[in-house]
């Protein structure tokens, strides 16, 4: 009976070619199978590693990563190790590869990582904000609805958050925060990290978005400080109260939750919402 192989997720550099380890070279010179985002830039990767790839070298990108991951999981179980890489960071994060090494799990066979550079905790580490406690939330949804009630959603949330997010989207999504946690909520736009033209620009959230108005380029990290209770901090029960009290005095909710809510130094939103849930209660 054949043994089942290995799958390996490879770190990819995300800047710097010798911030990986010496393992990276030696894990894509033994591999029988390399599943690749872009089989190019692994090429050019192995080449200013100075690796010789004998192996079988596939595409496994987002298009065709769910059919190629059924593929993949009958090569492991034929005995071969496959590696997993992607054009920069962990593969999995934000990045394919969940769905092979789900399939692998559940059929018994040996998973393991090459650990390599992080967009995510290298954005963390130099935001200057809390890192102790944090969550990644990748890419704000594209559409202005889905992302004002995801981000809505974290208005509440104590940890520091992390997101990806595309240069050309950038200004939308650092307004949409700021509408959501509020202008002042400090933030870090981590752009090309380790490359030669890396730049952390720190400030308030809608600081941040007039910066990125005229237009950003490169990789882009977002880092957003968690929501800080502070002495004094209004009930948001008080707040639904008060809203209630100026609607039933002859305001328009809309204009009430927003007088309210800039009274209190608290995001619209948040305070729509609570709004929202108690009109839903009988």
């Amino acid at each position: 009976m054949t043994q089942d192989g290995k799958l390996v997720l490879a770190g990819a550099p995300i800047g710097q070619v010798g911030d990986v380890s010496p393992r990276l070279r030696q894990v894509l010179e033994s591999a029988d199978v390399i599943a690749a985002e872009d089989t190019r830039r692994l090429r050019r990767l192995a080449t200013e590693l100075g690796a010789d790839i004998t192996g079988r070298v596939v595409s496994y990108y987002d298009n065709n990563e769910a059919g190629r991951a059924q593929e993949l999981v009958e090569t492991l179980k034929d005995g071969r190790t496959v590696v997993i890489i992607t054009d920069a960071g962990m593969p999995g994060v934000s990045d394919p590869g969940y769905r092979l090494t789900h399939l692998a799990v559940e059929a018994g066979i040996t998973v393991t990582a090459l650990p390599g550079p992080s967009a995510v905790t290298t954005a963390l580490a130099v935001s200057g904000l809390p890192s102790d406690r944090f969550c990644f939330e990748g890419f704000p949804p594209r559409k202005p609805g889905e992302r004002a009630r995801r981000l809505a959603a974290l208005a509440a949330e104590e940890r520091t958050m992390v997101f990806f997010e595309a240069p050309h989207r950038l200004a939308a999504s650092l307004a949409a925060m700021a509408e959501a946690f509020g202008a002042a909520r400090p933030a870090a736009v981590c752009r090309e990290l380790t490359k030669t033209y890396e730049e952390v620009r720190r400030g308030g959230l809608a600081e941040l978005a007039a910066w990125a108005e005229p237009g950003v380029k490169g990789e882009i990290t977002v880092v957003v400080a968690g929501h800080t209770a502070v002495a004094g901090e209004p009930d948001i029960e008080d707040l639904v109260a008060e809203v209630d009290r100026r609607t039933e005095a002859g305001t328009q909710r809309k204009q009430a939750v927003a007088d309210v809510a800039k009274e209190a130094g608290i995001p619209k939103r948040e305070l729509y919402d609570a709004v929202h849930r108690r009109s839903l209660t009988p």
